[in-house]
């Protein structure tokens, strides 16, 4: 017992390493914040403001480099959700059931309308499985990606993470059967369990607590702004032949070979596309991590290889053709052979820092990390993404699921999705995506600053409820002639959610920080986070799937957003006050 119990701490506990290195970090940046004082001596001193801008952060240029990294989350995981009913039913095993004689688009696929309720629900069953593998997957490597960087350092940790993502998009673009399509989803998983290692990177970077608030927002940013691109560029890629016939179709610019039907392998691998472009992002961002990121682990920070001193090499290239096309240009930092890559100077990072040992820190036995606001924090953490995660899975399948006749319905008793497109359902996720990123970057900070954290968050947890008790009212307006009122409808249900989302997500990793009974341990309760809200992910929509496929056999297509969905979000929005009971 004693040797699990050591052996668990070890593992929970790799994060804490990260902050022995604090006081010289500070030290370097006192240092730093210094020379820039003396340099700015000849301008007037502007008015003194607590008001951090973006363009006052550190380390922009690792920043930019971390944030392409961030990408491969979103672009690897969200992409399939526009077209994840299409995606499954064209290889479920030939024993799915389906309405024979059914009609077609014209290229062998059926229509959604063809598509009967039976196999709607075993979609979404193959649908939910395969939503779920990869958090699972994430869940399962998250600590021991941390140990390998804790041990090998940050840059292996994210550069491999990178380089194995890329392969899993092109593998999962070109996957024919239900079982490929799960393996490389499980890699990619596997490959993206270093999130909580970038947020790692971000604190080592930033280390000057009046910066973190927005360095912290980075990368949630980076994730929205990742999931808009990913669901607009996944539902209009896929299926090129039909929603990109100028460039695949018969007459396609593309079509070359003038296939009657269209591009020969656009009609074979109709979903690769939007995964091939994934990779391919993907790839330009490896190629920046691999000359440009910086390894950050303490005692490793002067950490150079070969793709570090190729991209300086490259850089240094850059400027003296910069240099001699421009010889009277402005030059605000006088360049120099020890500029590297994306233009950082080595003074502003690789610069060696004396090496000072922590003075007077205590480190917290492992069972006394696990307080009472520890505990509920964490349980509020993992409760936002069990239902999020399953409203991802859940919405675009039901948006795509037949319509049904509902005629005889009654207020709880009525069948059908809306029948829409994968390249409709993209479009308007993204589109009030795009609504959401601006509500993080203006609104939320302003908000979070009037009425506080926890008033934010309360905001969040009642909008949630309300939004999964309306969605399904959906289905009693497709095919009723009542186009306008469907449309504002969807508008206001994808509004509320994202808003919600938005203001959710950042507020419970705050409040999360805060719970810590010292900062010393923040690695360890961070860890303990993600292992739960990766757990989360993979649960909710696996269960989420299952009872979605229980209401659509049983012609209550509201089952799964009243009996899962809002029950979940009543529950977190009650949890919610116990944290504030146990804190008050």
């Amino acid at each position: 017992m004693g040797r699990d119990m050591q052996a668990a701490e070890t593992l929970l506990s790799s994060g804490n390493d990260i902050l022995d290195s604090e006081i010289r970090i500070a030290a370097h940046i006192a240092r730093e914040n210094l020379r820039g004082q003396q340099a700015d001596l000849e301008e007037p001193a502007p008015p003194k403001s607590t008001e951090v801008r973006w363009r006052d952060l550190p380390n922009k240029d690792q920043l930019f480099i971390l944030s392409l990294c961030r990408l491969s989350e979103p672009l690897s995981n969200v992409c399939l959700l526009p077209y994840i009913f299409y995606l499954v039913r064209s290889v479920l095993p030939p024993s799915a059931p389906s309405s024979p004689g059914a009609g077609d688009d014209g290229n062998g696929n059926q229509t959604p309308e063809s598509v009967d309720a039976a196999a709607a629900a075993r979609i979404s069953e193959f649908s939910g499985l395969l939503v779920a593998a990869f958090p699972l997957a994430q869940f399962l490597v998250s600590l021991p990606w941390g140990r390998l960087s804790d041990r090998h350092g940050r840059r292996l940790s994210i550069v491999g993470g990178l380089a194995v993502s890329v392969l899993a998009n092109v593998g999962f673009g070109f996957s024919r059967s239900f079982g490929a399509l799960l393996s490389w989803r499980i890699l990619a998983g596997l490959a993206n369990g270093n999130v909580g290692i970038m947020r790692t990177v971000t604190a080592e970077v930033v280390r000057e607590r009046k910066y973190q608030t927005k360095a912290f927002l980075l990368l949630p940013l980076v994730f929205n702004a990742g999931m808009v691109a990913s669901l607009a560029l996944g539902g209009s890629l896929a299926e090129p032949v039909v929603n990109m016939a100028w460039l695949f179709g018969p007459d396609g610019i593309l079509n070359t070979s003038r296939n009657p039907d269209g591009v020969a392998w656009a009609l074979e691998y109709p979903y690769a596309l939007p995964a091939l472009l994934n990779a391919g992002i993907l790839a330009a961002s490896l190629v920046l991590a691999v000359g440009g990121l910086k390894e950050t682990l303490p005692g490793k920070e002067d950490h150079s290889d070969v793709g570090l001193r190729v991209g300086a090499a490259f850089m240094r290239w850059i400027r003296r053709l910069r240099r001699k096309g421009a010889e009277q240009e402005y030059v605000r930092v006088e360049s120099s052979e020890e500029d590297t890559f994306l233009g950082q100077t080595q003074q502003e990072l690789e610069k060696p820092i004396p090496t000072t040992v922590p003075i007077g820190r205590k480190d917290i036995p492992f069972r006394n990390i696990w307080t009472r606001r520890v505990v509920c924090a964490l349980v509020s953490f993992g409760l936002l993404p069990l239902h999020n995660s399953a409203f991802m899975h859940i919405f675009p399948v039901y948006l795509s699921s037949p319509p049904a006749d509902n005629s005889e319905a009654t207020f709880f008793t009525f069948a059908g999705g809306l029948g829409l497109r994968s390249s409709t359902i993209g479009i308007w996720l993204s589109v009030f995506g795009v609504g959401g990123i601006l509500l993080q970057l203006f609104i939320y900070p302003r908000l979070q600053a009037r009425i506080g954290t926890r008033g934010v968050f309360r905001i969040a947890l009642f909008l949630f409820p309300v939004t999964y008790a309306a969605a399904p009212y959906l289905s009693l307006l497709a095919g009723s002639g009542e186009d306008g009122a469907r449309w504002v409808f969807l508008g206001f249900v994808v509004c509320a959610q994202i808003m919600a989302r938005t203001m959710a997500i950042p507020s419970t990793v705050i409040l999360l920080t805060e719970s810590a009974p010292s900062k010393t341990v923040l690695g360890t309760i961070h860890g303990a986070g993600n292992m739960l809200a990766s757990l989360a992910r993979a649960i909710g929509p696996a269960i989420g799937g299952y009872v979605f496929a229980l209401g659509v056999e049983e012609g209550v297509i509201g089952l799964v957003w009243w009996l899962y969905l809002v029950a979940i979000a009543l529950s977190a929005l009650a949890w919610s006050y116990i944290i504030e009971k146990d804190e008050g």
